[in-house]
């Protein structure tokens, strides 16, 4: 096995290649051992949610009238639905880019490796973040903010769903966002832009009951809205959901809708997928 996570010469003279699921697993050591070389990377990925339910829990701390909670609780499931849709969203949209631009993706289409592989390898990362992502904030909201752990074995598969549901929606439309921009100089500005306004309006920056309904609508239509609601029916009191715009957690349209979005984003990545960059076309 070389470097870049694909059969070596020696395995491919001999004829016996490895498959797409073992290669996969390398790969993704491969991406994870690379991204936590990166230190301001690292740095970034991890604290920028962080220091937003910082500062937010700091500024909006009263109590939510009518809820049952402080505004400060109320901003730690948000931040962690937006902490999933970073890792993933976020981060393969502009990596991806940014290998296609540096054509990484055209040397690695090249390779015997199945181009399944590649894919299982940046799973594999965003998982992992996603999951060091999470329970950093949620660490932070139940020793900060008083966030209590559900009790139940109910609301913790709730939680499982949800969150697995998120993260491969919002990693597959991360894949499909790849291809929109033009070099990967671009990237950053194209992939953020969307998701910095669908935190506006999908509950995360601002609560769901000070937003016009137009605004929530509109934000309906991604996963981001859906994530955050599931993980405050999972993480907030009862209480809470008079908060939301149908006054009701509404777990099975959340898992209807994520649902969709998994196989709406897989269709997307197979339409638009490039593996060169237009320039080589």
């Amino acid at each position: 096995m070389t470097a870049t996570g694909v059969p070596s010469r020696d395995a491919v003279g001999t004829g016996r290649l490895p498959g797409a699921w073992s290669l996969g697993l390398h790969r993704g050591a491969l991406e994870i051992k690379q991204f936590f070389r990166q230190r301001d990377q690292v740095v970034f990925t991890f604290a920028f949610p962080v220091v937003f339910l910082f500062l937010f829990a700091s500024i909006f701390s009263d109590d939510v009238r009518g809820a049952g909670i402080t505004a400060s609780q109320l901003y730690v499931p948000a931040m962690m639905a937006a902490g999933i849709m970073s890792t993933s969203f976020q981060s393969l949209g502009i990596s991806i880019a940014i290998e296609r631009d540096e054509r990484v993706l055209r040397r690695l289409r090249g390779t015997p490796m199945p181009p399944a592989a590649y894919f299982l390898g940046k799973i594999w990362l965003v998982l992992v973040t996603g999951v060091l992502e999470t329970a950093i904030l949620l660490l932070l909201g139940t020793t900060l903010y008083d966030v209590e752990l559900p009790s139940d074995a109910g609301r913790w598969a709730e939680f499982g769903w949800i969150f697995v549901l998120g993260l491969t929606a919002c990693a597959l439309l991360g894949i499909a966002i790849s291809s929109v921009p033009k070099s990967g100089k671009s990237a950053t500005s194209v992939v953020v832009l969307p998701f910095l306004v669908l935190q506006f309006i999908s509950g995360v920056y601002i609560a769901i009951d000070t937003i016009p309904d137009w605004m929530l609508n509109v934000g309906a239509l991604f996963p981001l809205k859906w994530m955050c609601q599931g993980l405050r029916g999972v993480f907030l009191p009862e209480s809470a959901k008079v908060l939301e715009q149908a006054g009701a957690w509404e777990f099975g349209r959340i898992a209807l809708v994520l649902g969709a979005w998994c196989v709406g984003g897989l269709v997307l990545c197979l339409l638009t997928f490039r593996w060169t960059d237009r320039r080589d076309g």
